[in-house]
């Protein structure tokens, strides 16, 4: 089933995009852990208000591997990447290069006895991430420090209603140059792998278009295991269950 235009009638008549923000996150979350190895899990985060959150989150648990585990990973033949069962597509841009240092203050607590780490986040992004200068500034900002970390990010835009690409002001902020996606809609998925004293951006970027299917991204557990994220599959899942034609 294609995409729906969630912001203009006569959709936005019927059920509100705030339906939907809440909901697809935990059809992403249930596809996801079916997806993961054991020692990964995936679980939703919604926070009300202008302040940037994850919607989707994944982090890995300190427990071993099974044999049958570590037969999962194969090579893909493209370098030293390896991938749970399914191979990604070659990224839609690739580049060597060095991200900027930034400073920030922040304070981040986690749950030790538990040894959490995260490793991938997907935003879903709502129109408050799109209405106002310094709310824009935040998301990027945020993406950009989670992408410093080693934290691969997936960034999924359907407003229709605000023309802002905050992909594009993630590559500006980054000094990498423009994706060439079309504003406003596409979905995409980052990492940045450190290399020595440098690094290497790989992104894999897609446009979207009401009436048209959503693609299947990449989700980066570590540089060798990634996992695919049905945005298409989990969209339908979400319309399903909110009963949108």
């Amino acid at each position: 089933m294609p995409l729906r235009d969630h912001f203009r009638p006569p959709l936005d008549d019927e059920t509100s995009w705030e339906g939907l923000h809440g909901q697809w996150p935990a059809m992403i979350v249930a596809r996801l852990n079916r997806e993961l190895p054991p020692r990964y899990i995936a679980a939703p985060r919604v926070r009300l208000g202008a302040t940037f959150e994850i919607d989707v989150a994944a982090s890995e648990k300190d427990v071993p591997i099974s044999a049958a585990d570590e037969g999962r990973l194969q090579s893909t033949g493209e370098g030293s990447a390896a991938t749970a069962v399914w191979a990604p597509p070659r990224p839609t841009l690739e580049l060597a290069t060095a991200l900027p240092e930034q400073d920030e203050y922040e304070v981040r607590i986690y749950d030790a006895q538990r040894r959490r780490r995260l490793v991938a986040g997907i935003e879903l992004v709502s129109p408050a991430n799109k209405d106002r200068p310094e709310n824009r500034r935040a998301f990027v900002a945020q993406c950009a420090a989670l992408l410093r970390e080693g934290v691969s990010v997936s960034i999924v835009d359907v407003v229709t209603t605000r023309q802002f690409n905050l992909y594009d002001d993630l590559l500006e902020q980054l000094g990498l140059p423009n994706a060439a996606l079309t504003p406003p809609n596409y979905a995409v998925a980052c990492r940045w792998q450190h290399a020595g004293g440098g690094g290497r951006w790989r992104s894999w970027g897609y446009d979207l278009a009401v009436g048209s299917p959503l693609p299947t991204l990449p989700v980066w557990l570590t540089d060798d295991v990634a996992v695919p994220l049905d945005l298409e599959a989990s969209y339908e899942d979400a319309c399903r269950d909110l009963r949108i034609a």
